[in-house]
């Protein structure tokens, strides 16, 4: 391989609808196909599948962030419409929305974590280059 052809390689297009949405599965945005997550959360140092490497990842706090966004917009007008419609006890009421927002986290986090591996591989950020 020449260097117009390394070039040409390493410049190819990457879309980032389609890797934000493998992102979202948890799966390599490059091939889609292999897992980007090994266990809940931990990144994996290459998809199984294409060799991809993830050890440029940096996701840090940036799951953690847009999950607290997510969840405190979603639940907190829920609560306030719960609260004013139904009155239930406040004991009840703390006891339902804590478990829904726990629930909704744990959901979300490692959904959100893939998409932001993938936002950082699509804009070939951190030396996904």
């Amino acid at each position: 391989m020449y260097d117009g052809e390394a070039v040409a390689l390493e410049q190819e297009e990457r879309h980032l609808k389609p890797a934000l949405r493998r992102g979202w599965r948890r799966r390599c945005p490059h091939c889609g196909a292999g897992p980007m997550l090994k266990g809940y959360l931990t990144v994996r140092d290459t998809c199984p599948v294409c060799s991809e490497d993830f050890t440029h990842a940096r996701a840090d706090d940036g799951p953690a962030y847009l999950t607290v966004l997510i969840v405190g917009h979603l639940m907190a007008p829920a609560m306030i419409w719960a609260f004013t419609t139904f009155r239930p006890d406040p004991l009840v009421l703390a006891s339902v929305f804590s478990v829904g927002c726990v629930a909704l986290s744990l959901y979300l986090l490692p959904r959100l974590k893939g998409m932001v591996v993938a936002f950082q591989w699509a804009r070939r950020m951190h030396g996904f280059a």
